[in-house]
């Protein structure tokens, strides 16, 4: 069910946002092929425009991905506030069973701010090493990883450190971070069945791993613009706001780069007095105090930096400081290019629907030198508008019924033939007579998996890639069989 709306909607103008800047956004992440999959644009506690690329909506969650990491700190500030933790207090000291495996000194002398600040004195990200050196226990793994800086002398982004804030928030607080934030902050902002990973340890993993809605992203956002009231009702100190969206360490030199201009408690300071949540292949809650403003997004992003610089130069000099002149039909474009929004996966079209003559494959085995060696793909065309894919794997079978005219919707496979069943949309192309080509489109997620199938007499290549890395495209060749 669909969350009740916690903004009012306004006309553009009507917040002092000109309408045609909105539009010139739109279009120039079109023209630079940006995929974004939502946006949500609030001035004055108001949305002025919302959209969602199809097949994205506003009630489809979706990964968030280090954007997670800004709700970490939340919980950080919370038990702050509740007088349960000191931002000064040792990691050790949360878990004393690790003191005496623990000899070096600046682990020892790791403070919570430091692992809020990105400053824990690592020199390389530790979460690859958590299971590498404490198997199912993450925790552990931390406390083996190397301090080769002093703490608060050296910024490096570091998954570890994040996991480690849940770990401290389950610990102190007896739950895991997902049952703290729920009462105190999902609860309140309107945040309907928020999802989060877990590690074998069954701990959040508070770096990565949450799910929720575009709207959920502009309600936090709001939250830290209004210094931690939102719907008139106080969820966090004025002082831990203030104090998590300043910069507390370094981060680069570059003045053109949002990625440089200082960091938070798991906060990017940004450009043009802003500061941001932020995730991979674009996952962004943007907060503009010299505006009064919010802006969320979600996309399937492989360069983030062309939307910054769109963010910027388009956007930004919209919101102005004096009343925006209306114009209707400003106010038209603006909303026939969101009714338009629509992501393209397979744009060229085709005649051919259905499978060309007697070449049309049926089965397809993979060479046993490759990876997916023994793996088979069924082609089933049951009718003109649809095939069925089944794929045949490590004595598993994943089914995805792919459309020619449009879409199939409505269902579920696992991402990377592993994990849990996703939402996907799918699609199918025949690009020539021997070249069928394939969208599966995730859309709780930023990806797009691609497959192309290229058909020569018995033999057949497919070529797999994503819309996030767009570049590395993995090949497989197989022979096709009766």
């Amino acid at each position: 069910m669909a969350s009740s709306p916690r903004f009012p909607r306004s006309r553009p103008a009507d917040q002092a946002v000109a309408a045609s800047a909105i539009v010139r956004f739109l279009d120039r992440i079109a023209a630079q092929g940006s995929e974004l999959h939502s946006m949500m644009l609030v001035r004055h506690g108001h949305i002025v425009a919302e959209g969602w690329w199809h097949p994205y909506g506003p009630d489809r969650p979706h990964q968030m991905f280090s954007l997670s990491k800004s709700f970490t700190a939340t919980a950080i500030g919370l038990l702050e506030a509740e007088g349960q933790l000191r931002l000064d207090a040792p990691v050790l000291s949360f878990f004393p069973e690790e003191d005496n495996a623990v000899a070096q000194e600046n682990m020892r002398s790791m403070q919570v701010r430091h692992l809020l600040m990105m400053g824990t004195g690592h020199v390389t990200d530790t979460s690859p090493r958590l299971p590498e050196l404490g198997g199912d226990n993450w925790v552990h793994g931390f406390f083996q990883c190397a301090v080769e800086r002093e703490p608060g002398s050296y910024f490096l982004y570091n998954n570890g450190a994040t996991y480690m804030l849940s770990a401290i928030v389950q610990r102190v607080s007896g739950q895991t971070l997902l049952e703290y934030l729920t009462p105190r902050l999902f609860n309140p902002l309107g945040i309907e069945q928020p999802t989060w990973e877990m590690s074998p340890q069954g701990i959040c993993l508070g770096n990565s791993g949450l799910k929720i809605r575009t709207e959920d992203i502009a309600a936090f956002g709001q939250l830290y613009l209004d210094r931690g009231r939102f719907n008139g009702k106080a969820l966090l100190p004025e002082a831990w706001v203030d104090e998590a969206t300043r910069a507390h360490i370094a981060n680069g030199t570059d003045p053109s780069s949002d990625w440089a201009q200082g960091y938070g408690y798991q906060f990017w300071r940004s450009r043009h007095g802003a500061y941001r949540g932020d995730g991979a292949f674009g996952q962004f809650c943007f907060v503009m105090p010299d505006q009064d403003a919010v802006l969320a997004m979600t996309s399937g992003l492989s360069d983030m930096r062309p939307v910054f610089d769109a963010v910027w130069e388009e956007l930004l000099p919209g919101l102005m400081d004096g009343p925006a002149a209306p114009s209707s039909a400003d106010d038209t474009r603006l909303t026939e290019a969101l009714q338009a929004l629509r992501l393209s996966d397979l744009a060229t079209q085709s005649s051919l629907s259905s499978p060309p003559g007697s070449r049309a494959p049926r089965q397809m085995v993979f060479a046993p030198s490759q990876e997916h060696a023994g793996s088979t793909v069924s082609l089933e065309f049951l009718d003109p508008d649809q095939v069925n894919v089944r794929l045949h794997h490590q004595g598993r079978e994943i089914l995805v019924r792919c459309g020619f005219a449009e879409a199939v919707d409505d269902q579920s496979i696992p991402l990377l033939l592993k994990g849990q069943p996703e939402p996907v949309s799918a699609k199918a192309l025949w690009q020539n007579p021997n070249t069928l080509e394939l969208a599966l489109r995730f859309y709780e997620t930023p990806f797009c998996q691609h497959v192309r199938m290229i058909f020569h007499d018995r033999e057949v290549a497919l070529e797999i890639w994503r819309n996030t890395n767009p570049g590395e495209i993995q090949t497989l060749t197989g022979t096709l069989v009766d």
